[in-house]
Protein backbone atom coordinates (compact mmCIF):
# COMPACT_ATOMS: atom_id res chain seq x y z
CA UNK A 1 0.00 0.00 0.00
CA UNK A 2 1.06 3.57 -0.52
CA UNK A 3 2.26 5.21 2.48
CA UNK A 4 3.44 9.04 2.33
CA UNK A 5 5.94 10.09 5.28
CA UNK A 6 5.85 13.61 5.70
CA UNK A 7 9.20 14.75 7.36
CA UNK A 8 10.04 11.90 5.02
CA UNK A 9 13.81 13.78 4.78
CA UNK A 10 13.79 13.84 8.32
CA UNK A 11 15.92 11.95 11.23
CA UNK A 12 12.64 9.41 11.59
CA UNK A 13 11.61 9.80 8.02
CA UNK A 14 14.75 8.49 6.57
CA UNK A 15 15.00 5.47 8.57
CA UNK A 16 11.08 4.74 8.52
CA UNK A 17 10.88 5.18 4.51
CA UNK A 18 13.70 1.85 3.93
CA UNK A 19 11.81 0.14 6.49
CA UNK A 20 8.05 0.20 5.21
CA UNK A 21 9.53 -0.67 0.95
CA UNK A 22 11.34 -3.54 2.68
CA UNK A 23 7.88 -4.55 3.87
CA UNK A 24 6.68 -4.63 -0.11
CA UNK A 25 5.06 -1.21 0.79
CA UNK A 26 5.15 2.15 -1.95
CA UNK A 27 6.70 4.83 0.86
CA UNK A 28 6.65 8.10 -0.06
CA UNK A 29 8.86 10.66 1.58
CA UNK A 30 7.36 14.13 1.23
CA UNK A 31 8.86 17.49 2.72
CA UNK A 32 9.41 21.14 1.53
CA UNK A 33 12.25 19.94 -0.64
CA UNK A 34 9.85 17.61 -2.57
CA UNK A 35 7.39 20.31 -3.05
CA UNK A 36 5.18 19.29 -0.48
CA UNK A 37 4.20 22.09 2.17
CA UNK A 38 2.16 21.28 5.27
CA UNK A 39 2.30 24.92 6.34
CA UNK A 40 0.75 26.62 3.13
CA UNK A 41 -1.08 23.01 1.77
CA UNK A 42 1.56 23.06 -1.82
CA UNK A 43 1.27 19.61 -3.27
CA UNK A 44 -0.37 17.61 -0.84
CA UNK A 45 -3.36 16.68 -2.88
CA UNK A 46 -0.78 15.72 -5.07
CA UNK A 47 1.06 13.45 -2.72
CA UNK A 48 -1.98 12.11 -0.86
CA UNK A 49 -3.57 10.39 -4.39
CA UNK A 50 -3.94 6.93 -3.46
CA UNK A 51 -2.67 6.92 -0.13
CA UNK A 52 -3.73 4.82 2.41
CA UNK A 53 -1.58 5.59 5.28
CA UNK A 54 0.35 9.58 6.56
CA UNK A 55 3.02 8.85 9.02
CA UNK A 56 3.70 12.66 9.99
CA UNK A 57 6.81 13.15 11.73
CA UNK A 58 7.56 16.48 10.98
CA UNK A 59 8.50 19.35 12.89
CA UNK A 60 9.03 23.26 13.17
CA UNK A 61 11.52 25.08 11.65
CA UNK A 62 11.19 27.27 14.41
CA UNK A 63 10.90 26.46 18.51
CA UNK A 64 9.93 29.81 19.41
CA UNK A 65 6.51 29.34 21.25
CA UNK A 66 3.94 30.82 18.92
CA UNK A 67 6.13 29.72 15.44
CA UNK A 68 6.00 26.31 16.75
CA UNK A 69 2.10 26.51 17.57
CA UNK A 70 1.24 28.03 14.94
CA UNK A 71 3.10 25.26 12.85
CA UNK A 72 1.52 22.33 14.55
CA UNK A 73 -1.91 24.09 14.44
CA UNK A 74 -1.91 25.11 10.33
CA UNK A 75 0.27 21.97 9.46
CA UNK A 76 -2.38 19.89 11.03
CA UNK A 77 -5.44 21.05 9.55
CA UNK A 78 -3.76 21.23 6.07
CA UNK A 79 -2.85 17.92 6.61
CA UNK A 80 -5.97 16.52 8.12
CA UNK A 81 -7.95 18.72 5.57
CA UNK A 82 -5.98 17.26 2.72
CA UNK A 83 -6.26 13.16 3.84
CA UNK A 84 -10.05 13.65 4.48
CA UNK A 85 -10.36 14.29 0.79
CA UNK A 86 -8.06 11.79 -0.69
CA UNK A 87 -9.67 9.09 1.60
CA UNK A 88 -6.71 8.41 3.49
CA UNK A 89 -7.92 5.63 6.06
CA UNK A 90 -4.72 5.68 9.13
CA UNK A 91 -3.01 9.40 10.10
CA UNK A 92 -0.02 8.20 12.38
CA UNK A 93 1.42 11.32 14.49
CA UNK A 94 4.84 10.94 16.46
CA UNK A 95 4.25 13.00 19.47
CA UNK A 96 6.35 13.29 23.03
CA UNK A 97 6.09 11.41 26.13
CA UNK A 98 4.75 14.16 28.64
CA UNK A 99 4.11 16.86 26.40
CA UNK A 100 0.41 17.72 28.25
CA UNK A 101 2.17 17.38 31.79
CA UNK A 102 4.21 20.22 30.57
CA UNK A 103 2.52 23.23 30.07
CA UNK A 104 5.18 25.97 30.31
CA UNK A 105 6.85 24.57 27.38
CA UNK A 106 5.70 26.34 24.31
CA UNK A 107 6.95 22.88 22.35
CA UNK A 108 4.68 20.86 24.85
CA UNK A 109 2.06 23.02 24.14
CA UNK A 110 2.38 23.32 20.40
CA UNK A 111 2.41 19.29 20.34
CA UNK A 112 -0.65 18.58 22.32
CA UNK A 113 -3.19 21.34 20.01
CA UNK A 114 -1.92 18.86 16.85
CA UNK A 115 -2.83 15.96 19.05
CA UNK A 116 -6.12 17.53 19.46
CA UNK A 117 -6.64 18.66 15.95
CA UNK A 118 -5.73 14.97 15.11
CA UNK A 119 -8.26 13.36 17.80
CA UNK A 120 -11.13 15.57 16.61
CA UNK A 121 -11.00 14.73 13.01
CA UNK A 122 -12.27 12.68 10.81
CA UNK A 123 -9.65 10.37 9.71
CA UNK A 124 -8.53 7.04 12.08
CA UNK A 125 -5.67 7.97 13.67
CA UNK A 126 -2.50 6.75 16.13
CA UNK A 127 -0.72 9.23 18.10
CA UNK A 128 2.82 7.70 19.05
CA UNK A 129 4.44 9.29 21.77
CA UNK A 130 8.45 8.83 22.15
CA UNK A 131 10.69 9.91 25.06
CA UNK A 132 13.57 11.71 23.89
CA UNK A 133 16.10 10.13 21.66
CA UNK A 134 19.76 9.63 22.74
CA UNK A 135 20.36 11.73 19.68
CA UNK A 136 19.36 14.46 21.50
CA UNK A 137 21.49 14.03 24.84
CA UNK A 138 24.05 16.59 23.25
CA UNK A 139 21.33 19.02 22.76
CA UNK A 140 20.13 18.58 26.36
CA UNK A 141 23.93 19.16 27.69
CA UNK A 142 24.01 22.42 25.78
CA UNK A 143 20.77 23.70 26.89
CA UNK A 144 21.83 22.91 30.66
CA UNK A 145 25.40 24.14 30.27
CA UNK A 146 26.39 26.99 32.92
CA UNK A 147 30.08 28.65 33.41
CA UNK A 148 32.19 25.44 32.29
CA UNK A 149 29.84 22.32 33.88
CA UNK A 150 26.21 20.98 32.60
CA UNK A 151 23.73 21.36 35.58
CA UNK A 152 20.74 19.70 34.51
CA UNK A 153 17.19 18.03 36.63
CA UNK A 154 17.77 14.82 38.50
CA UNK A 155 13.94 13.99 37.44
CA UNK A 156 13.83 10.83 35.41
CA UNK A 157 14.31 9.99 32.21
CA UNK A 158 13.89 6.93 29.89
CA UNK A 159 15.04 8.02 25.84
CA UNK A 160 15.44 5.63 23.29
CA UNK A 161 17.14 5.20 19.87
CA UNK A 162 15.49 6.95 17.04
CA UNK A 163 15.97 3.76 14.96
CA UNK A 164 13.72 2.01 17.70
CA UNK A 165 11.12 4.93 16.65
CA UNK A 166 11.20 4.38 13.73
CA UNK A 167 10.44 0.37 14.05
CA UNK A 168 7.56 0.95 16.02
CA UNK A 169 6.28 3.64 13.84
CA UNK A 170 6.97 1.08 10.51
CA UNK A 171 4.13 -1.67 12.83
CA UNK A 172 2.01 0.90 13.30
CA UNK A 173 1.75 2.61 10.25
CA UNK A 174 0.73 -0.94 8.60
CA UNK A 175 -1.25 -1.47 11.57
CA UNK A 176 -5.39 -0.75 11.98
CA UNK A 177 -5.49 2.75 13.05
CA UNK A 178 -5.77 2.78 17.29
CA UNK A 179 -7.85 5.80 17.96
CA UNK A 180 -5.60 6.01 20.74
CA UNK A 181 -2.00 7.19 22.21
CA UNK A 182 0.02 4.54 22.49
CA UNK A 183 3.79 5.59 24.19
CA UNK A 184 7.29 4.55 23.28
CA UNK A 185 10.00 4.69 25.60
CA UNK A 186 13.90 3.32 25.97
CA UNK A 187 14.71 -0.12 28.43
CA UNK A 188 16.59 1.90 30.90
CA UNK A 189 15.40 4.63 33.19
CA UNK A 190 17.72 6.82 34.66
CA UNK A 191 18.06 10.72 36.09
CA UNK A 192 18.61 13.11 33.21
CA UNK A 193 22.05 14.25 34.69
CA UNK A 194 22.83 10.31 34.92
CA UNK A 195 22.32 9.93 30.69
CA UNK A 196 23.59 13.42 30.01
CA UNK A 197 26.97 12.40 32.02
CA UNK A 198 27.94 8.97 30.05
CA UNK A 199 26.70 10.81 27.00
CA UNK A 200 29.61 13.53 27.25
CA UNK A 201 31.85 10.69 28.81
CA UNK A 202 31.67 8.48 26.05
CA UNK A 203 32.09 11.22 23.70
CA UNK A 204 35.54 12.69 25.68
CA UNK A 205 33.79 15.74 27.04
CA UNK A 206 35.24 15.89 30.65
CA UNK A 207 32.56 18.80 32.09
CA UNK A 208 30.89 18.16 35.13
CA UNK A 209 27.40 17.57 35.06
CA UNK A 210 25.58 18.71 38.13
CA UNK A 211 22.05 17.16 39.44
CA UNK A 212 20.26 20.00 40.41
CA UNK A 213 16.58 19.58 41.73
CA UNK A 214 16.04 23.23 41.00
CA UNK A 215 17.46 22.98 37.26
CA UNK A 216 14.82 23.00 34.52
CA UNK A 217 14.66 21.29 31.17
CA UNK A 218 14.90 23.64 28.44
CA UNK A 219 13.19 26.45 30.75
CA UNK A 220 10.58 24.21 31.82
CA UNK A 221 10.18 22.41 35.73
CA UNK A 222 10.24 18.88 36.01
CA UNK A 223 7.96 16.82 38.35
CA UNK A 224 8.94 13.67 40.02
CA UNK A 225 7.83 11.55 36.83
CA UNK A 226 10.37 13.55 34.98
CA UNK A 227 10.43 12.48 31.10
CA UNK A 228 8.40 8.75 31.45
CA UNK A 229 5.47 7.41 30.21
CA UNK A 230 2.55 7.80 32.01
CA UNK A 231 0.91 4.34 30.99
CA UNK A 232 2.12 1.02 32.85
CA UNK A 233 2.94 -0.55 29.53
CA UNK A 234 4.58 1.30 26.94
CA UNK A 235 6.30 -0.13 24.05
CA UNK A 236 10.16 -0.50 25.03
CA UNK A 237 12.79 0.42 22.36
CA UNK A 238 15.20 -2.42 22.06
CA UNK A 239 18.57 -0.57 22.06
CA UNK A 240 20.33 -0.47 24.93
CA UNK A 241 21.93 2.89 25.92
CA UNK A 242 25.44 1.48 26.14
CA UNK A 243 25.28 -0.33 23.11
CA UNK A 244 23.82 2.80 21.53
CA UNK A 245 27.31 4.68 22.49
CA UNK A 246 29.52 1.78 21.15
CA UNK A 247 27.88 2.09 17.75
CA UNK A 248 28.19 5.85 17.85
CA UNK A 249 31.75 5.73 18.80
CA UNK A 250 32.30 3.17 16.06
CA UNK A 251 30.82 5.57 13.29
CA UNK A 252 31.98 8.92 15.01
Amino acid sequence: MKIVVIGGTGLIGKKLIPLLRERGHEAVAASPASGVNTLTGEGLAAVLAGAAVVVDVSNSPSFEDQAVLEFFEASGRNLLAAESAAGVGHHVALSVVAADRLPDSGYMRAKVAQERLIKSGNVPYTIVRATQFFEFLGGIAGSGAEDGAVRLPDAPMQPLAADDVAAALADVAVGPPANAILELAGPEMQSMAAFVRRALAAGGDTRTVVADPQARYFGTALDARGLTPDGANPRLGVTRFEDWLSRSRVHA
